[in-house]
Order: C-alpha cells, then structure tokens, then sequence
C-alpha cells in the first residue's frame, strides 16, 4: 500500500515543506491521538524530542493536535529516542513521539511513534492514522480538552535504566572514553551515565546550538572522534547519532568498527554465557557476509530482515531472540529496551572490554569482512528498478556472483535514491558488478 506520510521509521522530511510542517505534525497529533484514545481512563501521550531548530515548532503542534482531542501532554524535552520508548511504557502512557531526524542534516526533522508497550507501531495503525490524518477528526468539547505539562527529570530517569544494564559487578573506572554524542539528544544524558561508572570521559558533540546536530560529528561522520581518540590516547570512542539510538564504536588506533562487529562480540559473547535466547542473531540483508560466517561456525544462526531496525525487531519479537541490529549500528538489546538504543549497547561493548582486559583493537575485530560496496543512486521520479534493461544487468550479476557473494538492491524509504549493494570474496568482482547497476539505473532514470 502506498504511503504519504509514513516511511521506513516514522514520518520524516524537510521542515517546513510536506509533510514536515507544523499543520502536518498538528494533524498527526489530533489522529494519533484520536487512535489510541482507548478505554475509559485519562489518556496520555509522552514527548520527546532531539536539539533541532524546528523541534520547538513541531513539538507546540503536535500538543495542540493531542490536546484538541482530549489527551494530556507530558513533554521532556531533549532526550533520546530509547528515552521515549522507556518512558511510555513506565509512564502508562497510550502513546511516546520522538521529534528527530535521526542523523539527517537540522534542517530536517521527524515524528517517530512508540505504542504504550514502547515499541514501534505496527504498518496497520500508521495506515490507520494516516487515513485519520486526511479525515474530519471529532474534536473534545471544552470540558475535556487535554492538559499539557513539563517534566524535567526524564535525564535522570533514564541515565539511571542505562546504567542499571551494566553488570553489577563491574567499573569503568582506568578507562578512557572519547564519546561524541553529534551535538543532538543524547549530549547530557551518555557522558554523565558513563562518567558515574568510574570511566574518564573526553565529550564531543556536546554543545548544540539548534542547527549543528550531526554536523561534522556523530556515527555518520566520526572523523573527529578518529583523530580524538588516537591524539588523547583513550582505550575507545563511542560515537552516537542525533537521536542516539544507534551507535559506531572507534578503537584505540582510530579504526572504525560498525555495528556488524559489535552484533558479533555480543551475539557471540551472549552466546558462551548461556543468555542468547532465539537461537540466533537478527540483522538486515546490508549486514556482511563475514559476520554470517562468523556466526554459522559456532552454531549461531543470522536471520536477515528487510532495512530498517522496526523490521528487524519485528523478526525478533516472532522468532523470541534477544539480538539483533543493523551494520549502521541500530543495536536492539531487547532484555533491556524495546528500541535501539546507542547508550545501552556501548555498556555492552565496555563490559566486554572491561572484562577482557584486551585492547579494543583485539576485542572488536571479530571477523574479516567480505569485501563490500554500498552505492547510491538518485533518480528524478519514474521506477527505474521496473526498466527491463535494469532487470536484466541485476540478473546477470546475480549469476556472477552466485555461491560466492550477495547483491541487495533497494530503494530508499526517505529519499529519491536507489541503494546498490553487492559483496563477495573477490573486492574486483563487487566494483564492477555496482557499476554496471547503477550505470543502468541512472539510464533508466534519466529516460523515464
């Protein structure tokens, strides 16, 4: 079914241009609102939202929209996206909004929606509420308009449930940790929470202005935590993305590690320790070949899901496995949260590291990865992936690459882009497999 609002994680786009103005995001809230509004008791949606500019506009919308309706507001202000989940679950909420783009650029902004369990919606209540959003929705007489408050403690709350995930037994004290929080929401929540596990913090990304979130910082550009890391002599770097729900871990050299690695320390760890549940680990088809090798040899097996981390807690919850993620570094430890959470799986990492006594140059290379390459492709409009010459360059690659390496081609759930992927033993053989696709792609396009 095709969507107008709703894409791969939530509603997203450029402010102020559909859908990300504020009549949309007061629309959403009167439909979302109007939704979950089940029962006969006092409904109440929690809101959060990352550093943005626009975050103030969008957030007074979607308050207006939930209140028309008759559902109470708690806000919190700047907190990660996990935050949220957590909150409107503790809270007995009906409903949790994060306003974040994630680590898109500030000029863009989003509206992601968690249920009263703190999980994601489900594509049957987004088609739902997208259809509410198009429709006269009922209005609540004056009595019953809902009320809205702020709550300043949502920080201390959740620093307290991500440090209640480390191992009781264990410190961070000795430990050197460059940790980038890309200037968005999680800036006053990660450094306090590792700062009172004993580590020696070095903050970057901590001062956000409104329109510097993700900018030349964070997950999505960790060059100034590669060069932090090695010029201050810290054990690791810890880079997080806007909303904090995902993460990329740097070792001591400067050496980035992706979420694929650390799936496989803490699959593989999990595993030794008996706390593995599901008989597996759960990941996208984006995640390398390497890590599937990896896994296979112990007994591990790797279920792949469509992109988006949504999908890949869905196979999770189906299948009772307690791992899972994303090669970008969404990292979903559901013993502990019912969302990515950056936060959590970095405490992962250094209880691994505490407990090694290794460097994280040796404790995070887990396997070699296949040689991989990922190309983006933007086209105009038309479906260049339905032009006959396209299909047939993507099937003769297919049996080029058969028995020795994968080929996964997408579009994207945001933006006007087709995504090429391809990997296998021969780095040679992957570059010119992407090419000869994304050179038919681009002709399809550019003639549609």
């Amino acid at each position: 079914m095709s969507r107008r609002y709703f894409g791969t994680d939530g509603i997203r786009g450029r402010t102020n241009q559909t859908p990300m103005t504020a009549e949309t995001a007061m629309r959403v809230g009167m439909a979302a609102g109007r939704h979950f509004m089940r029962g006969s008791h006092r409904h109440r949606v929690v809101i959060g939202k990352d550093t943005r500019l626009s975050g103030y506009m969008i957030e007074n919308a979607l308050v207006a929209g939930f209140t028309s309706v008759g559902m109470d507001v708690v806000q919190f202000g700047p907190i990660p996206t996990p935050a949220v989940a957590m909150l409107a679950s503790s809270m007995r909420a009906d409903l949790g909004v994060m306003i974040s783009a994630s680590h898109n650029p500030y000029a863009d902004n989003g509206i992601k929606l968690f249920g009263p369990d703190g999980y994601k919606l489900s594509d049957e209540d987004e088609a739902k509420i997208e259809a509410l959003i198009e429709s006269a929705v009922p209005l609540a007489d004056a009595p019953h308009i809902g009320r809205a408050r702020r709550v300043e403690d949502g920080r201390g709350r959740y620093i307290h449930a991500v440090k209640s995930t480390f191992p009781p037994h264990l410190r961070l004290d000795g430990l050197k940790i460059a940790l980038d929080c890309a200037n968005g929401a999680a800036y006053n929540t990660a450094p306090p929470a590792f700062w009172e596990l004993g580590a020696e913090v070095i903050p970057i990304g901590v001062t956000p202005n409104g329109t510097n979130i993700n900018q030349e910082c964070g997950s999505t550009a960790p060059q100034l935590l590669q060069e932090t890391v090695v010029a201050s002599g810290a054990d690791i770097g810890i880079a997080l993305d806007g909303d904090a729900d995902r993460l990329i871990v740097v070792d001591e050299t400067g050496v980035i590690v992706d979420g694929d690695q650390i799936m496989a320390l803490i699959g593989t760890s999990w595993a030794r320790r008996g706390l593995l549940r599901g008989g597996g680990v759960v990941a996208t088809v984006m995640s390398n070949l390497g890590l599937e090798r990896l896994l296979a040899a112990q007994g591990i097996a790797l279920v792949r899901t469509r992109v988006g981390d949504r999908y890949v807690l869905e196979e999770m919850r189906a299948r009772g496995c307690n791992v899972g993620g994303e090669q970008s570094g969404h990292m979903i430890l559901s013993d502990y949260a019912t969302t990515g959470d950056g936060t959590i799986a970095a405490l992962q990492v250094l209880a691994a590291l505490v407990e090694s006594g290794k460097p994280a140059s040796a404790l995070l290379r887990q396997f070699e990865p296949v040689p991989q390459l990922l190309r983006n492709v933007r086209f105009a409009g038309g479906k260049p992936l339905e032009a006959e010459s396209v299909r047939t360059v993507i099937a003769q690659a297919e049996t080029e690459l058969n028995g020795s390496g994968r080929l996964v081609i997408r579009p994207s759930g945001t933006e006007p882009v087709i995504r090429v992927m391809a990997e296998g033993d021969d780095a040679g053989q992957v570059e010119r497999v992407v090419a000869r696709i994304c050179d038919a792609v681009a002709s399809a396009a550019a003639h549609a």
